[in-house]
């Protein structure tokens, strides 16, 4: 089993933290992070100060993230991930021909940050109609009805279930 499933302390020592990261696949898919083995990626272009202030304030290096491909065809959960990096000013806000750009952000007062994540494996595809399945995952934030979040939290059962018994090869 990954080191990151039974692991329960991040490098700072505190209790590890869980996620949900959802993204397009057109945009950064798990085959991208797969093309890029040791590398990390900025998560950026999250413009939902809730989601921000999840990066920015409680998110730590080494936390588990479920990466969670939406806006697609068939969306669910294709594999697993760190946080490689604490929070940073997302650069995208201060380019004029970015569509992430910000006119209200400036270099002293960023709006908007990202991490770093970094693949730890690809996992088979589990369709959100799998996950919706289980009752050991009714109350996940990211399978509320209404819920638009790019970044939710999960409880410790949560992740520990999906990885135990869901995200097997």
């Amino acid at each position: 089993m990954d080191n990151i499933v039974t692991r329960n302390k991040n490098l700072s020592g505190q209790n590890m933290r869980y996620w949900l990261m959802k993204t397009e696949p057109d945009d950064v898919s798990i085959d991208d992070l797969a093309a890029l083995p040791g590398q990390t990626v900025a998560w950026y272009g999250v413009r939902n100060y809730q989601a921000r202030n999840f990066m920015r304030d409680q998110m730590r290096v080494n936390d588990g993230v479920l990466y969670y491909h939406s806006n697609c065809a068939t969306p669910g959960i294709a594999g697993i991930v760190r946080v490689s990096s604490t929070a940073y000013p997302d650069a995208t806000q201060f380019k004029r021909d970015s569509k992430y750009f910000d006119p209200k952000a400036t270099q002293e007062t960023p709006r908007w940050f990202n991490v770093d994540v970094q693949l730890v494996r690809k996992v088979p595809l589990i369709p959100i109609k799998e996950l919706r399945q289980h009752p050991e995952l009714e109350r996940m934030r990211a399978l509320q009805r209404g819920n638009r979040l790019s970044i939710t939290p999960l409880d410790p059962a949560e992740w520990n279930f999906i990885l135990k018994n869901l995200a097997c090869d």
